[in-house]
């Protein structure tokens, strides 16, 4: 029997900030139309939660599997990598955490549209599975997207403009393309989470044959791509705040997103820069909510 406190490990629950964010801000945005619905929010937040867990373990499970998760590897160690949880005991769970996402993830769409005979209802249900599948086959599988270096690429798309669009689109029904900026922003912010994470395993990723954006550039320049990601998000969300005619409280988030981009840049080991730049996330979300609201 595994104890609870591994499985919560690998569950990875300081990458939970980073898929609050953008949920956070959809709601925001829905607030500032007067479209809010507290069931959707809710049933929103747990298949977020859940795709993010079953994201982690599946994570866990194929970097170990393909040989990225190893000796060389500088960040925190993994339960499969250590022995704490056999692969047999992580698919199982995969698939478990999978099936509960996938129940949530129906119950929402019902709670939003009414009923299952909404005509959008199809197409959420096609992107809630594109959602489950990209979530596993990011490094497990027999042909794992993150190891073409393709991560960064579904990381804004499901972190940005599915997770802040599609969920707006689930409390409004209705689409803006001026909305795009702000999920944008938030895509951005995602992207600058992996990057530093894959930055820290330039290494042992080059080693296991994991070709992400850092391998391909190098450090350096890995950072400056960094540095543009968190610079295009401040861009973004200030344009739409002014077009948007907003107060100026968004821009509290604005040090705090620099001052990421220069410990990641003067640190040899950025992994702890991780974790603040996921709750800045957060907190950039909430401050660019509060600027629409007031």
């Amino acid at each position: 029997m595994v104890p609870f406190k591994v499985w919560l490990s690998a569950a990875r629950l300081r990458t939970l900030p980073l898929a609050f964010s953008g949920i956070i801000l959809a709601a925001f945005l829905a607030k500032s139309k007067n479209a809010f619905s507290t069931p959707i929010f809710v049933w929103t937040l747990i298949t977020t939660v859940l795709l993010q867990v079953l994201s982690n373990f599946a994570n866990d499970y194929g970097d170990t599997q393909n040989g990225a998760d190893s000796t060389d590897r500088i960040g925190p160690t993994r339960a499969v990598q250590t022995g704490a949880i056999q692969p047999s005991q992580m698919l199982k769970a995969i698939y478990l955490i999978g099936t509960l996402a996938f129940i949530s993830g129906l119950i929402l769409l019902y709670v939003s549209f009414g009923g299952f005979l909404n005509s959008y209802f199809a197409i959420f249900l096609g992107i809630g599975i594109l959602a489950i599948v990209a979530a596993y086959t990011y490094t497990a599988g027999a042909k794992p997207y993150g190891y073409a270096g393709l991560g960064d690429i579904s990381v804004f798309i499901f972190f940005g403009l599915v997770g802040v669009m599609g969920t707006l689109f689930l409390f409004s029904k209705q689409f803006d393309f001026l909305d795009l900026l702000p999920a944008f922003a938030s895509g951005a912010l995602a992207t600058g989470v992996l990057n530093i994470n894959n930055i820290r395993d330039i290494v042992s990723d080059s080693k296991a044959g994991k070709i992400t954006i850092p391998v391909r550039l190098g450090r350096e320049k890995a950072i400056i791509y960094h540095a543009l990601l968190i610079i295009l998000a401040m861009v973004f969300v200030g344009v739409y705040m002014y077009l948007q005619k907003a107060s100026f409280y968004y821009v509290l988030a604005f040090p705090l997103l620099l001052l990421n981009i220069y410990q990641v840049k003067t640190s040899l080991n950025p992994d702890p820069y991780l974790k603040t730049l996921a709750l800045s996330s957060l907190f950039f979300s909430v401050v660019v909510g509060l600027s629409l609201l007031f």
